[in-house]
């Protein structure tokens, strides 16, 4: 049976929904991801282009607000951000809580050059950890 995520941040724009997108599509076999955010706003496009880049489409992703999932159980929740780790502080589905932090790429300024080099940064650390969590876990091998 596969183990069930909930990813938390903020806004549910970058970071929840790349690792939702990340963790489907390259442990899916194992792992059934979602993401929501302590507010609800829109999926950042930077996020779907550098996703497509490594063959993962989340442009039918929807930004959705923690309350879509009231009832339900996890296996994990997990905080991606410090202010969702702090407004979050206990998700009554959710049988282990982790916080696994990551800078918000949406914060950098510049031109569209410098989003795309930490958007791209962060998504890779998002496989990076996540995948190396969830093999300490023996969730993966």
């Amino acid at each position: 049976m596969k183990k069930r995520v909930l990813f938390l941040c903020t806004a549910n724009s970058c970071r929840s929904q790349m690792a939702e997108g990340i963790i489907n599509h390259f442990l899916g076999d194992k792992i059934e991801a979602f993401s929501a955010g302590t507010e609800a706003t829109y999926v950042n496009p930077l996020a779907i282009e550098v996703l497509k880049e490594i063959g993962i489409d989340i442009s039918q992703y929807q930004s959705k607000n923690l309350t879509v999932f009231d009832g339900q159980s996890f296996d994990y929740v997990i905080t991606l951000c410090g202010s969702a780790n702090e407004t979050c502080p206990l998700y009554i589905g959710g049988t282990k809580k982790t916080h696994i932090g990551f800078d918000d790429p949406a914060k950098v300024k510049g031109e569209k050059e410098e989003f795309l080099h930490e958007f791209r940064r962060v998504r890779d650390e998002i496989k990076e950890k996540l995948t190396a969590f969830f093999q300490a876990e023996e969730i993966i091998n």
